[in-house]
């Protein structure tokens, strides 16, 4: 598990060599090497020189591990039967009438029509360039868990799933290793702090470093139910042992602004008071036994957040910033509101300016990038709700405006307390910063982000490899989950074009297998998978932008409305082809991206593609279905385009910024890589896909 974890986050593997016997074959490491390059991988020579002195017995088992891992990580686990096996070339061949009757068929048998795969030239220059896997350390993995926890924002659900496997499988002295004396955001604390209870690991000393307020004990009351942490949606609390009633108990009678913070989520507490039955422990937990009266039966209490409410409605300046400064992080989220309602707005940045060391980097980070942008032409606000569910909601700028000196002064109070901070870290000597760093965001939250071969954040702009068509694929499976079977699935892949203006112009889907205008093409649509189904779109870039087309939208919709979460298994994914006839349908090596598809929801947009500037925009989003249209393509037009316009129109702090914050407090900028003892860039260094590392420690 361990291995598995490690190669996929950071294309590294443990070798534990064990008894010492006759080293593998030379055969045996040329074939393996051989097959692991048809994935589109290859060994380091560290790693090649380390498994060489493995006994034949444990070179087969880590052999077969990996070529595992690595089929699972590309999507080349599976069997890929199109319902037109020799698509493209099939598709564009075949008459109207043929492909309507095909159609048909299939929707009444459910059989696919019967065509043998002919032919097909062998695939020559299609791979990319070879990923290398390295040879890691155990302790090189703690540390890679370690700062997945020490994260400054929300991890993902997948995160969780691997520090908690981590956390599992070590033993006393390597959860020292991993565990740091403090865990900043609080989500995750309580998430680790639930998994070192469950794998009993930690005793209530270790669980106590990590819960200081009120509402984070009723993080680690969901989180030992097994509930969202975030506390986006509503957990269903499990019924505690008393050891653990009373363990939070006593963390909850020691925190701060107990009840205020209970009161932010009243009916939780009032749901958790009924299984944790502090009425038992009434001597002993005093200001628990007060708080839930006053829950319970609605006691007035005058809260802060009620305060500045009203402050706001009145328009008093003076008592908002003596309020303000008070909690200078709600200080900072509150400035675009403050400085536009206001005359005295000077005052306001000069009140912040006294407070603003207090305010967290990711804050500070964010409202730089706001104030930076503040002034440009904007169509759309987006917002990113909290939860676990990737959605987005955009809607019609209409800030009133805020003086030019106003936003300079903000954005430069921001930048030199970064500044400040990042030069009390350790140097970084010379530095190189890759300027293709612009178009990637800094990660403050993969709450929701979902398991993918490379995961990079929302929004950030990836460059498209060399080749004239992009095939996108995905592939499900219909069975039995938690006991249930899902019935008959139909998942459908489709891609809709838009111009530069986001003007609709073509779709392709299985309501339309092939362009009239673009050399574009759907594999067939396929509406059950007992034993998995798979669908293809080819779109020729070079043909796309010369007749007027950009923006591409790529989308998976569930047509029999099971969301994603409750299929056995469902993915997506796309490959750069520059001859799409030649080599396999599925082709691992030229696998760019795969992501598993498995939020709550029904409608998935992995990426939109901007052909002109050759990039592709990473969404990872969900669209939420329309209730009058079938969930087709059709049917979510409006939904795909305004989702598309307000992903290309996202000011948001990038990588290229942050870096550069870091070089001007701690190091010495150069030219280039080769003249610098720290490197920053897309694709050595610290790049884009290492986001644990960027969290945990150039967001300090």
């Amino acid at each position: 598990m361990i291995n598995t974890i490690y190669l996929r986050r950071e294309n590294k593997v443990i070798v534990d060599r064990g008894p010492s016997g006759d080293s593998v074959s030379k055969a045996w490491l040329a074939t393996a090497m051989k097959n692991i390059e048809d994935l589109g991988y290859q060994f380091s020579l560290r790693l090649m020189r380390e498994i060489s002195h493995l006994s034949a017995e444990a070179f087969g088992a880590f052999y077969n591990g990996l070529i595992a891992d690595l089929k699972t990580m590309i999507g080349a686990h599976v069997e890929y039967r199109p319902m037109y096996p020799d698509f493209p070339a099939q598709v564009m061949q075949e008459s109207d009438a043929d492909l309507y009757l095909n159609a048909l068929y299939h929707y009444f048998t459910l059989d696919l029509p019967d065509y043998e795969a002919g032919s097909r030239p062998p695939l020559t220059d299609e791979s990319l360039p070879l990923k290398v896997i390295e040879l890691g350390t155990r302790a090189e993995f703690h540390v890679l868990i370690r700062q997945l926890i020490e994260a400054k924002g929300s991890i993902s659900e997948t995160d969780k799933v691997d520090i908690d496997t981590a956390i599992g499988c070590a033993g006393a002295e390597e959860i020292a290793e991993i565990l740091p004396s403090e865990i900043p955001f609080k989500e995750n604390a309580a998430f680790v702090a639930g998994s070192l209870w469950k794998h009993r690991k930690a005793d209530s000393s270790v669980i106590g470093r990590y819960v200081k307020t009120a509402t984070d004990v009723l993080r680690l009351a969901v989180a030992w139910s097994g509930g969202d942490t975030s506390l986006a949606e509503t957990t269903r609390f499990v019924k505690f042992a008393r050891p653990e009633r009373k363990l939070l108990l006593s963390l909850l009678e020691q925190s701060y602004l107990m009840k205020e913070d209970m009161l932010r989520y009243k009916h939780r507490w009032i749901r958790l008071g009924e299984i944790l039955h502090p009425s038992e422990y009434k001597h002993r937990f005093l200001r628990c036994r007060e708080a839930f009266d006053i829950l319970r039966n609605n006691k007035p209490f005058f809260t802060y957040n009620s305060s500045v409410e009203l402050a706001f409605q009145s328009n008093q300046v003076w008592t908002l910033i003596d309020l303000l400064t008070q909690r200078p992080g709600e200080f900072a989220r509150r400035l675009d509101q403050l400085t536009r309602s206001t005359e005295l707005a000077e005052y306001v940045v000069l009140a912040f300016g006294e407070v603003v060391n207090q305010v967290s980097t990711p804050v500070l980070l964010q409202v730089k990038s706001h104030f930076t942008h503040r002034q440009e032409p904007q169509k759309l606000r987006t917002f990113f709700p909290k939860g676990n569910v990737a959605k987005a909601y955009a809607i019609p700028h209409s800030l009133s405006e805020i003086p030019e000196e106003v936003c300079q002064a903000i954005v430069d109070v921001c930048e030199q307390e970064l500044v400040r901070r990042f030069s009390l870290l350790s140097p970084l000597g010379k530095t190189f910063i890759d300027p293709r760093l612009k178009p990637y965001l800094v990660p403050f939250s993969q709450r929701s982000a979902s398991k993918a071969l490379r995961t990079i954040v929302r929004g950030s702009r990836v460059p498209i490899p060399e080749g004239d068509t992009i095939r996108f694929f995905n592939w499900w499976r219909e069975g039995i989950v938690d006991g249930r079977p899902t019935g008959r699935v139909d998942i459908d892949l489709s891609a809709v074009l838009y111009d530069r203006d986001w003007r609709y112009v073509e779709h392709i889907s299985y309501t339309n297998l092939r362009s009239s205008k673009y050399l574009a093409m759907h594999s067939g649509d396929i509406v059950t998978a007992p034993n998995g189904a798979c669908e293809f779109i080819d779109l020729h870039i070079p043909s796309i932008v010369e007749y007027g087309g950009r923006y591409v939208v790529a989308a998976l919709q569930s047509f029999t409305e099971q969301p994603y979460c409750d299929l056995p298994e469902c993915f997506a994914g796309w490959m750069m082809r520059r001859k799409p006839g030649s080599g396999e349908i599925f082709e691992p090596s030229a696998v760019v991206d795969k992501i598993d598809v498995t939020a709550n929801t029904q409608i998935a947009i992995p990426v939109i593609l901007d052909l002109v500037k050759r990039t592709v925009i990473w969404t990872d989003l969900a669209l939420t279905r329309h209730p009058d249209y079938h969930n087709n393509v059709e049917g979510n037009l409006r939904g795909m385009a305004l989702m598309g316009q307000a992903m290309t129109g996202l000011r948001k702090p990038d990588l290229y910024d942050l870096f550069r914050l870091h070089a001007k407090a701690r190091g010495e900028l150069v030219e280039s890589a080769e003249q610098a003892e720290s490197i920053f860039a897309v694709d050595r260094g610290v790049t884009p896909y290492d986001i644990e590392r960027i969290m945990s420690e150039y967001l300090a």
